[in-house]
């Protein structure tokens, strides 16, 4: 019978244990990819902003010397990540396969345009910069038009500003909640061994004592739940690195370094300051109020 006991026991004390842990590397993984996505919102928004493409129709009249030279002035400008030239013949086959259909065949001319498309770099992508730059460009005698999609570029950056707020808005909320979670699951674990705290102080033993205990079961299990959400993280990075080369995630190691050591951080001292707490509680509570 006291060997069922003890296996009860057991068996109840790691089912506990586990659901700190689970609790605890959830809400940190939770709050590290929150952290992830803050810190490469910037990224983000650079990513999508290096999607513009500036296209520069020629004339038909332009040379080739003279296509060369601006495809060359142009890969090499300050606010140029690439500069493509593409052919009418390659533009109209690229053209006809969207369509499904081959349209120079169906008009007997070709109507499109030789071309160069120019993606900026990032920190060139605002209306008024891409206005200068297309300014200058079609000043050449050669080039027919410049073109760019100015709605969506007054979208982009708009839209950039509000999300980078709003992530740092629900980036402070979730910190908030995690702690309170954390807080509650190890608060619960605690209750459970009230009548043991308050056992131990009947019998003499001092706070420091009683609350050392379990401060430290309660920061190994903080440790092994921020390696969960660790290990978690390193999994998603992984993977968004794979599907997503062009973010260079891995890039950033000290960045990538500070939000792990920051995870793991939390882990331990939101366990110490929530074990703690929740001890001096019951510490200082009446031995009849133990029962509500």
């Amino acid at each position: 019978m006291s060997q069922y006991i003890e296996r009860y026991q057991r068996r109840k004390l790691i089912s506990s244990y586990f659901s700190v842990v689970l609790s605890i590397g959830l809400v940190l993984f939770l709050l590290g990819a929150l952290g992830l996505l803050v810190l490469n919102t910037k990224k983000l928004g650079d990513h999508f902003k290096e999607q513009i493409t500036i296209s520069v129709f020629l004339k038909d009249s332009a040379k080739p010397v003279e296509i060369d030279q601006l495809q060359k002035s142009l890969a090499l400008a300050e606010y140029t990540k690439s500069a493509e030239y593409i052919s009418k013949e390659d533009a109209a086959e690229q053209y006809s396969e969207d369509i499904g259909e081959n349209f120079v065949e169906f008009l007997g001319y070709n109507p499109l345009k030789n071309s160069i498309d120019v993606h900026l770099k990032a920190d060139f992508v605002s209306p008024e910069q891409i206005t200068e730059i297309a300014e200058g460009i079609a000043e050449k005698t050669y080039v027919d038009e410049v073109s760019y999609d100015k709605p969506l570029i007054e979208l982009l950056n708009d839209n950039a500003r509000k999300i980078g707020l709003w992530i740092l808005v629900a980036s402070a909320i979730f910190t908030v909640i995690a702690v309170l979670l954390i807080n509650s699951s190890i608060r619960l674990s605690i209750y459970s061994k009230r009548f043991i705290i308050k056992t131990m102080q009947m019998v003499g033993a001092t706070k420091k004592f009683i609350r050392r205990p379990f401060i430290w079961t309660n920061i190994k299990l903080g440790m092994v739940g921020a390696l969960v959400a660790l290990v978690s993280l390193g999994i998603l990075l992984y993977y968004i690195n794979k599907n997503f080369p062009e973010l260079n995630l891995f890039d950033d190691y000290p960045v990538l370094i500070l939000l792990f050591v920051g995870v793991f951080g939390l882990g331990v001292v939101i366990s110490w300051a929530s074990t703690h707490f929740a001890t001096q509680r019951f510490l200082n509570l009446r031995t009849d109020h133990l029962y509500y």
